[in-house]
């Protein structure tokens, strides 16, 4: 149980956050400034906070918000030790918004139950590393899931233990990011080969660009674009830290115009998103997107595709990606893309799978991306469900220019 000064500060926490000032830029911005803060402290608060979202569905806003916290902690503590003691409906009715049901073909009851867990801290550790830095680290076990999938992820490790892995000396030097696994697998979906020349439109921070660049072995060319030069300058920096030079940053607002006349070998659209995928570890968000969210990202991130297409090499390869699970942003984008563009072909999510499945999980096969015993080397299409992988929810496409 949380001590009292730590219900208070979260309190103090949650009189912040607006819609347009969510929990974790609070959270970020409070917790920067108060520097007398033991670590253990932080950590308290932080997941203090992000239990109070989890079940805010059940609780009562007429009492004080030391109040709703505690009773939230209780549920928490309630849930871990016995899941079955919050009821399949009640998940359905009050851990996720109400609009959820239209937008998915099925909720299904374990990704509920994840929702309710506090998430895993997964590491990408740079291929030169793979042997020292989890020794290094300690606290850390190899990804398991991808095993099931025959999908070979030896740079991915989620990390147990308790240390700020910002501070460790691995990390200010560069020889691994913390990256979830989802993203990870959208690296291994673009599988991109040294020397080639790659876009990333929707670069951010440069998670997914630096992955890129390791699978290439910092040969060949990456260009990185975003709408925010706030985030490229992040990306830059992050990119030194890591040794990785074989990119070019370059403004990009997703208008008609491509920032190059390069023809690419690989395009990445890890499009802005509604971010329901990512729900276990940011449940505020659950509170704050809307279906009129949905809609106005399902047509921006069409848009983002048609700009990108035209850029593509003879045999390219481009990948769409997106944190969320709705049918808008999903399956709705890809199938009118692919009606748009005829010299385009689906291609697999996933070229370096090995065998076919044994079963698929039910919960792909009620998201009609798949049928029974399919052979993930031919997929075109997947969604990676959080209570699968024990990481963010995340949905791919490929194709390929004829």
């Amino acid at each position: 149980m949380s001590s009292s000064a730590t219900l208070n500060r979260a309190a103090r926490v949650l009189a912040l956050i607006t819609p347009r000032d969510p929990a974790g830029t609070v959270l970020r911005r409070e917790l920067t400034a108060r520097r007398d803060l033991a670590p253990a402290e932080r950590r308290a608060i932080v997941r203090t906070v992000m239990v109070y979202f989890r079940w805010l569905g059940w609780l009562d806003s007429a009492v004080s918000a030391q109040r709703r916290i505690a009773a939230a902690l209780e549920l928490q503590t309630r849930f871990e030790a016995s899941p079955t003691a919050i009821k399949p409906e009640a998940l359905a009715a009050r851990a996720v918004p109400g609009w959820l049901a239209a937008e998915m073909e099925t909720i299904p009851a374990a990704w509920l139950k994840s929702l309710q867990c506090d998430p895993a801290l997964w590491i990408r550790v740079r291929r030169a590393f793979v042997e020292s830095v989890p020794r290094e680290l300690g606290d850390c076990s190899a990804a398991s899931w991808t095993s099931t999938f025959d999908l070979r992820l030896p740079n991915a490790f989620r990390y147990n233990g308790p240390r700020d892995l910002f501070l460790t000396e691995a990390f200010q030097q560069g020889r691994f990011e913390i990256q979830d696994l989802a993203s990870q697998l959208v690296g291994c979906a673009c599988d991109p080969h040294p020397g080639e020349t790659w876009w990333d439109a929707c670069a951010g921070e440069g998670g997914k660009l630096l992955h890129l660049a390791d699978l290439m072995q910092n040969k060949g060319l990456i260009w990185a674009s975003d709408r925010s030069a706030r985030r490229l300058q992040i990306l830059k920096k992050r990119a030194a830290r890591a040794s990785v030079f074989n990119f070019r940053a370059v403004p990009w607002n997703g208008g008609p115009q491509p920032p190059t006349k390069t023809r690419f070998d690989g395009i990445l659209v890890d499009a802005p998103c509604s971010g329901v995928g990512t729900w276990q570890r940011h449940p505020h968000a659950r509170w704050t997107v809307s279906p009129a969210d949905v809609r106005e990202l399902a047509a921006v991130q069409r848009q983002l595709l048609d700009r990108v297409a035209g850029s593509l090499k003879p045999g390219g390869r481009l990948v769409y990606s997106v944190c969320t699970l709705t049918r808008s942003e999903t399956t709705g984008v890809v199938a009118g893309f692919s009606a748009a563009h005829p010299e385009l072909q689906p291609a697999a999510v996933f070229p370096a799978a090995g065998r076919p499945l044994p079963e698929m999980p039910a919960q792909t096969q009620n998201q009609g991306h798949a049928p029974a015993s399919p052979d993930l080397a031919v997929l075109t299409s997947v969604t990676l469900w959080p209570q699968q992988l024990n990481a963010n929810g995340m949905f791919i496409a490929a194709w390929k220019r004829r």
